[in-house]
């Protein structure tokens, strides 16, 4: 190991029994999105405890904290996300709410915590410059979409994903490259080129009720056209490219009321995603078709909700190669793939990417399939601690010899826009509200999508 990393080794080991305390505390009480309050006022407390001033984000879970080096420079921003998943089917859910972290991302607030007290070691952030801004942010995953819908409507958030909502509060405001590392299980440290963006939908079926035994004529059938929906993008797949990564897979999360009823509202949720914005915006579109196409064959109505969630991640080629140089004094060069093929899943680290240079790898420490009932922690230690010992030691590469390599990354990196303004705009553009189908007074039906 090189002996600059050493002192944050020794300073995050001589808090190991604090932090996979609170591995296990976090793992025991799990938050879903924009609901993270125990979380955030846990890990609050500990961050006070060890010095740090903390700027919390007030009407919605989650907080940052800055260290500076007094010396000028690049700025770096590392996430730690807060929020669970809902399963429950896993064996040790929240009985109660259904929740649990079977993505890992306590892990992540275990390790930015770690990283925290490693640069409160004396000396840490000799030879360094610029800062570091640490952030524990609130709601990466795409759930409790209508919980979401509530909180816009109240005017408490902009968007649905918690780094969008930093974003546009500002926070992110002279950050000027991101990272975050997310457990999985990989044998040592993992990164792809990139990952997929994607776009929610929502789409309600109206028709009309009526009695299913003695008039089912007099209705009009919502499933029917949800299912016949389904059947027509489904036969859409062959169009999509295999380049474009596209994935669709549609639920029905309301199929009717009452058995002997002709439903007359039924409600299917999906996700588009893909490698890139025009290929996810011509997907959704095609969807939309088949569904107002769909409703219109069965007589029915459509009302489409599309809601831009998380742009397509660019994990930049620099950074990754910063983040292998470190990590070979870590995990023996076996362990180490940072040439990782596209991933098909999706971040709001992406959304991070579209506006400064980014990198979003994997640690180990997991078994079982993320997002399931056999996901487990293995090895909360290489999650947390090595995966901590990681990222500090790629800060202190970054931002030493007057930040040379943090500059080298910005100077070569390719980002999509050049302000978040405009980023902000061109998202806009995948989202889209309205009824499907009109029904004109001459008999004639207009699709709309």
């Amino acid at each position: 190991m090189e002996q600059r990393y050493e002192k944050y080794s020794k300073q995050i080991d001589a808090h190991k029994e604090l932090l996979l305390e609170a591995e296990r505390y976090l793992w025991k009480n799990p938050e879903p999105g924009y609901r993270e309050w125990k979380t955030h006022a846990y890990l609050k407390a500990l961050y006070e405890k060890f010095g740090y001033r903390v700027i919390e984000a007030g009407d919605i879970p989650g907080f940052y904290v800055d260290i500076d080096t007094g010396r000028p420079g690049p700025k770096l921003g590392i996430f730690g996300e807060m929020d669970s998943l809902i399963i429950p089917s896993h064996p040790e859910c929240d009985p109660e709410t259904g929740a649990v972290h079977a993505c890992g991302h306590h892990l992540q607030s275990v390790a930015l915590l770690a990283i925290a007290i490693a640069l409160k070691a004396p000396g840490a952030l000799d030879g360094m410059c610029g800062s570091i801004r640490l952030f524990a942010v609130p709601a990466e995953e795409g759930i409790e979409i209508g919980f979401r819908r509530e909180l816009r409507a109240k005017g408490v958030i902009k968007f649905f994903s918690g780094k969008m909502e930093y974003l546009a509060r500002g926070y992110l405001e002279g950050v000027d490259l991101a990272m975050m590392v997310h457990a999985s299980d990989t044998p040592g440290m993992a990164c792809p080129s990139g990952t997929n963006g994607n776009v929610l939908k929502r789409a309600t079926f109206i028709g009309k009720s009526a009695h299913a035994g003695g008039s089912p004529h007099k209705g009009l059938n919502a499933l029917y056209a949800a299912t016949t929906a389904l059947s027509a993008a489904n036969a859409l797949r062959e169009t999509f490219r295999e380049k474009d990564y596209i994935r669709f897979h549609p639920i029905l999360s309301k199929g009717g009321n009452v058995v002997n009823a002709i439903p007359d509202e039924v409600i299917s949720e999906s996700y588009v995603r893909g490698a890139d914005f025009s290929a996810i915006r011509e997907v959704s579109k095609k969807i939309n078709r088949a569904y107002a196409g769909a409703a219109a064959t069965l007589g029915c109505r459509v009302y489409f909700e599309d809601q831009y969630n998380h742009a397509p991640r660019i994990n930049d080629k620099n950074f990754r190669l910063a983040f292998h140089e470190v990590a070979k004094n870590f995990f023996p060069e076996e362990d180490l793939n940072f040439d990782k093929a596209w991933g098909a899943g999706c971040s709001d680290m992406g959304d991070i990417s579209c506006v400064m240079p980014t990198v979003h790898p994997y640690v180990g420490g997991t078994k079982g399939t993320s997002h399931s009932a056999s996901y487990y922690v293995v090895d909360a230690e290489k999650a947390c601690l090595t995966g901590a010992k990681v990222q500090v030691g790629v800060a202190n590469l970054l931002l030493s010899d007057n930040g040379a390599y943090a500059k080298k990354i910005i100077e070569q990196a390719y980002v999509p826009f050049d302000s978040v303004e405009k980023f902000f705009e061109s998202v806009a553009e995948l989202s889209y509200e309205g009824d499907g189908v009109l029904y004109n007074e001459d008999g004639t039906v207009t699709l709309r999508y």
